[in-house]
């Protein structure tokens, strides 16, 4: 999947991946966007600040305008673009049907992910692997593929790599 044309760069102050992903589902519900847009944070490293920031991207010009006037009008700092680092999607088409447990087929067909990678594996696994989503499925963006990183699981299943609630020392990394 190729990202959608109309993005947009929200600098922000935060510094901890979970206050980014409330920022983003905050600002979706209270801008009522479209599912078929992605939000997505980015660890950024700028004169020696460091941050999560946010991008919005969507297939709607007249969406990301509307965004854009929106969020400056909040006092965000908004630019065209995305930031150089790959985002990690926390608002994507699907994402809200990936709960419980699903095969690796019903996960790609049910959402914008483009493919699951298992850490350690050479392949990817089959489209019957069952994925264990504890409700929590950050994919990245990897070469214009949205993929999500997995890891084996107890009794054959996967799961996401990365946990709602790390260990403190892992946390943000």
């Amino acid at each position: 999947m190729t990202p959608p044309p109309y993005a947009l760069r929200i600098d922000t102050d935060v510094t901890k991946l979970r206050e980014a992903d409330r920022l983003l589902q905050d600002l979706a519900a209270e801008l009522a966007l479209p599912e078929d847009v992605f939000g997505c944070t980015h660890l950024v490293r700028e004169a020696g600040r460091r941050r999560v920031a946010l991008s919005l991207a969507g297939r709607s010009r007249a969406v990301a305008d509307a965004v854009r006037a929106r969020l400056t009008a909040q006092g965000h700092t908004v630019t065209d673009g995305t930031w150089d680092e790959p985002g990690r999607a926390v608002l994507f088409p699907g994402a809200a049907a990936l709960t419980g447990t699903l095969t690796v087929a019903e996960l790609l067909d049910r959402s914008a992910i483009d493919r699951v990678r298992v850490l350690g594996a050479p392949d990817g696994p089959g489209p019957e692997a069952r994925l264990v989503t504890r409700e929590f499925v950050r994919p990245r963006w990897e070469h214009h593929e949205l993929v999500l990183a997995a890891m084996p699981a107890a009794g054959g299943t996967l799961v996401p790599f990365e946990d709602s609630d790390p260990t403190p020392c892992c946390a943000d990394h």
